[in-house]
């Protein structure tokens, strides 16, 4: 069973997550499992409190194939945790790192983003909040997700394309990651062409 590890801090954005984990494991199969650096409860940027009981440091046994870090409030302040070399051994090992919004500071810090093509909320966000960002050439301004070299990112904005790059690195058939856009995308689409479509 392929398996997606998630990392979820105090803060974490509650739209970030929860395509990957409401369908990676009820209608693809796979395992997701939350992790989080202090075992407990971990309040969204929402209010929604949740229990994680599973330390960062467990990950590793895990084996994921992926390991997604979710954006909040943290990652710009001194109480982000350091997780770059946690994301380094696993990038390193031949694992995809995904970071959306926030946790796209964590991938520039453990210098993820410094030879992939990447994106983020903009390219200041990263330099003025990761001092040892050096990818500021590769930076993408994209509303979509990107992925590169096993390295994922996406602005906040975009975690619809950013789960189903997730999905698409943890091994989800073609077909089905191809049914998954088109179901979460049809609502974007002019009346008279979704009538055409379906």
């Amino acid at each position: 069973m392929t398996k997606i590890a998630v990392i979820l801090t105090q803060g974490f954005a509650d739209w970030e997550y929860a395509l990957i984990a409401g369908t990676g494991g009820p209608f693809f199969g796979m395992q997701v499992e939350f992790f989080t650096p202090q075992v407990g409860e971990v309040k969204s940027q929402g209010g929604l409190a949740a229990i994680v009981s599973r330390k960062l440091d467990e990950i590793r046994t895990f084996e994921p194939s992926v390991i997604v870090v979710v954006g909040g409030t943290i990652w710009e302040t001194e109480q982000a945790p350091d997780i770059a070399d946690l994301l380094r051994a696993h990038h390193e090992r031949g694992g995809a790192v995904a970071g959306i919004c926030g946790g796209t500071l964590a991938l520039a810090r453990a210098g993820l983003l410094n030879e992939a093509r990447h994106t983020s909320n903009n390219a200041e966000f990263l330099q003025q909040n990761a001092k040892n960002y050096k990818g500021a050439e590769h930076y993408q301004s994209s509303a979509s997700a990107i992925s590169d070299r096993g390295v994922i990112s996406a602005p906040g904005t975009a975690p619809v394309s950013f789960s189903a790059a997730v999905l698409e690195a943890a091994g989800l058939a073609t077909d089905a990651l191809q049914q998954f856009k088109a179901m979460l995308g049809a609502e974007h689409l002019e009346p008279a062409m979704a009538e055409a479509s379906s």
